[in-house]
């Protein structure tokens, strides 16, 4: 059975990008059959900010890491601070080993104010998951403040897009590819 996991880079409660990762791995879950969890930045902030070992990390930030390295699909979104992700979820996978996650599946995603913002995902996002050797989905999500109401999900359009990349992520999944890669 497959493990979805979801990482919310946010640094609130609520927030946008929390409620846009929930929506994606529940449709994750929904087509896979799969539970899900989410790893918010947010809740785990105080002892993640205050880590800089890379071999001793408190219970909280050892149990997201354990939990990241057992899923197969793997959701990273951040909302988009100063043409960004959030330096906390930067930190988190700046104390991750970078062979930790190679060969894993992630859906990619960000909210944001504007459109401006909407590159960070392909310009940021993916280039992170590829120094960590994730196979990504061809489809980002990218949902704007507007597309959101009291926290919740409201646009088709990027409901729509969470289908298209669940589906490309399914279709990912399947395939017999190596889950180590050589660099």
């Amino acid at each position: 059975m497959a493990k979805i996991v979801g990482i919310s880079g946010s640094l609130t409660q609520p927030s946008r990008t929390r409620a846009l990762v929930e929506e994606i791995a529940a449709s994750a879950s929904q087509q896979l059959h799969a539970p899900a969890e989410i790893i918010d930045i947010a809740q785990i902030a105080g002892v993640l900010g205050s880590t800089i070992s890379y071999n001793h990390f408190p219970e909280p930030l050892a149990e997201a890491y354990a939990k990241l390295q057992e899923a197969d699909l793997i959701v990273i979104a951040s909302p988009v601070y100063k043409a960004s992700y959030t330096g906390l979820l930067k930190h988190f996978f700046d104390l991750l080993d970078p062979k930790a996650l190679a060969g894993k599946v992630a859906i990619l995603a960000a909210t944001g104010g504007s459109d401006q913002h909407a590159l960070v995902v392909d310009y940021q996002l993916r280039t992170l998951a590829s120094f960590f050797n994730i196979y990504t989905t061809p489809t980002a999500i990218y949902a704007k403040d507007t597309e959101f109401t009291n926290y919740q999900l409201t646009s088709d359009a990027i409901r729509k897009r969470v289908e298209t990349a669940v589906e490309q992520a399914v279709f990912l999944l399947k395939q017999d590819v190596p889950q180590t890669l050589v660099a």
